[in-house]
């Protein structure tokens, strides 16, 4: 299957000042930032039977800067925004996923009317870090988020079952969970079972893994009530999704194939009874033909989107 971006890219500004009225605010008027979340406009509501497009840009708080073979594709914050506005004003996108100082540089520049919105708690486990499980939650808190008005927070949640950091990583994740819950807001949880390799942690993307990972990511917390999943489409997705009734968004990583082949394999995990659409970040933001706006909308065409929904 071939699929082809629909859409161009509309001119970015080069101006590497085109952003100097944000570090402006932030020195002058700091609460500018709660004013804005406070008169955000917010998104309409869930559906069942309406899959969510949520644009993910946490990846830099924990020093994930690279994207495919570019070690720091993501370093620069005026590119990183440029492509994030780009994404947001495509109506078929609903939201974002984000760390605090992206989230607060989005609400200044009024990107997030009408979108759900995320945040990104644990950050604390930075890629290449020594002790990189034990993922310490340093990012939005559930106060924090309400306060915002979010719909949400998400957790990274590895487990390594050779590493001691790991029961703690499933404490605080339990407890955010809780946190969350009692003011209603949704908590998406991304597990993984990790393995540490030549001193570096890789996640198991074999189908049984991550099968396990959700059994024990959805037991997390007093209540499951708020809590949603956020999995990787791996093979046989169909046996992964029988694993939960949790509502779950899909993530789209670093791609190892082509963006055609990446689209077809979202296109036919969609199509699975109990996913509720796509949290994707890097593989939308910095596709490799350089067309944000392109991918995303193509990325947005595989969406199921039923007439029942719509009424």
């Amino acid at each position: 299957m071939t699929l082809t971006p629909i859409a161009s890219n509309r001119a970015v500004d080069d101006d590497p000042r085109r952003y100097e009225h944000l570090s402006t605010i932030r020195l002058e008027d700091p609460e500018a930032v709660a004013r804005a979340a406070k008169s955000r406009r917010r998104h309409p509501g869930l559906k069942s039977g309406r899959q969510n497009f949520i644009v993910a840009a946490d990846h830099p708080a924990r020093g994930a800067l690279a994207v495919g073979p570019d070690p720091v594709a993501m370093a620069d914050r005026r590119q990183l925004l440029d492509r994030l506005q780009i994404a947001l004003a495509d109506p078929a996108v609903d939201g974002v996923l984000a760390s605090p100082d992206i989230m607060d540089d989005l609400l200044l520049l009024g990107a997030l009317d009408g979108k759900l919105v995320f945040g990104s708690m644990n950050r604390g486990g930075l890629a290449g870090l020594v002790n990189e499980i034990d993922d310490r939650f340093t990012g939005h808190t559930a106060a924090a988020l309400e306060a915002l008005g979010a719909d949400g927070g998400k957790m990274l949640t590895r487990i390594c079952l050779g590493d001691p950091d790991t029961v703690a990583t499933l404490e605080a994740t339990a407890k955010a969970i809780d946190s969350l819950a009692e003011r209603k807001l949704i908590a998406m949880v991304e597990p993984f079972l990790s393995v540490r390799e030549n001193g570096r942690v890789r996640n198991d993307l074999s189908t049984n893994a991550v099968i396990k990972s959700i059994a024990i990511a959805e037991g997390l917390g007093s209540t499951s009530a708020y809590t949603w999943m956020k999995l990787p489409v791996v093979a046989e997705m169909e046996r992964v999704m029988a694993a939960t009734t949790m509502p779950t968004v899909l993530l789209g990583g670093d791609p190892d194939g082509t963006q055609d082949e990446v689209f077809a394999t979202w296109e036919a995990a969609l199509a699975l009874p109990g996913v509720q659409g796509l949290t994707v970040g890097r593989t939308l933001l910095y596709p490799a033909d350089g067309d944000v706006a392109g991918a995303v909308a193509t990325a947005a065409s595989l969406l199921h989107h039923t007439t029942e929904a719509s009424e």
